[in-house]
């Protein structure tokens, strides 16, 4: 068997093995329901409020609505490159997905579904717009970063697969 076969049988395993896993599919649809909420999310920002044009709407001395275009990544970092930004972010929400497909715990398979829809969600504005749109702004509790739904996600998410390491770690009896 060559190598090309035995990929693509290894691939087909992992398909037979996700296609009957419904955490795959639920989690695929919670990942799709984040996309969606970040890019509506946006979208008002944008065209219902106009915040660009106006930059900023005071909510409260902790809140306020700030219009950022962040052309890097996590707080800035790697401005300026766009594709290997969006390379990325494929690579991860592609590991993501194939993880998601063999996953039988549900506080991983919600975390893992929580990263890739906060992933694509960033993706789209990467590519669409050159930037990712960041509107969030907490400054008034002395946090300097503005931020999305999709950061927001791909935070619980990361929050929810450290649980259930946690929980998992502590199944096993491990110290």
């Amino acid at each position: 068997m060559s190598n090309v076969q035995a990929y693509m049988s290894r691939i087909g395993e992992w398909w037979s093995a996700a296609r009957g896993n419904k955490l795959f599919w639920r989690g695929l649809a919670g990942a799709a329901l984040i996309i969606v909420l970040d890019q509506a999310s946006k979208f008002w920002i944008v065209h219902g409020l106009d915040l660009p044009g106006v930059r900023k709407i005071e909510i409260s001395g902790v809140f306020d609505l700030s219009y950022v275009e962040n052309r890097g990544a996590s707080f800035g970092m790697l401005s300026g490159m766009r594709w290997l930004l969006s390379l990325i972010s494929i690579g991860v929400a592609l590991a993501l997905t194939a993880w998601l497909g063999r996953l039988t715990r549900t506080i991983a398979a919600t975390g893992v579904a929580f990263v890739i829809g906060g992933a694509l969600g960033n993706l789209y504005d990467r590519l669409a717009y050159g930037y990712v749109i960041d509107f969030l702004d907490f400054s008034g509790l002395y946090f300097p970063w503005v931020f999305n739904v999709a950061d927001m996600a791909i935070n619980v998410g990361i929050a929810f697969l450290l649980l259930d390491a946690w929980q998992t770690r502590d199944q096993s009896g491990a110290k």
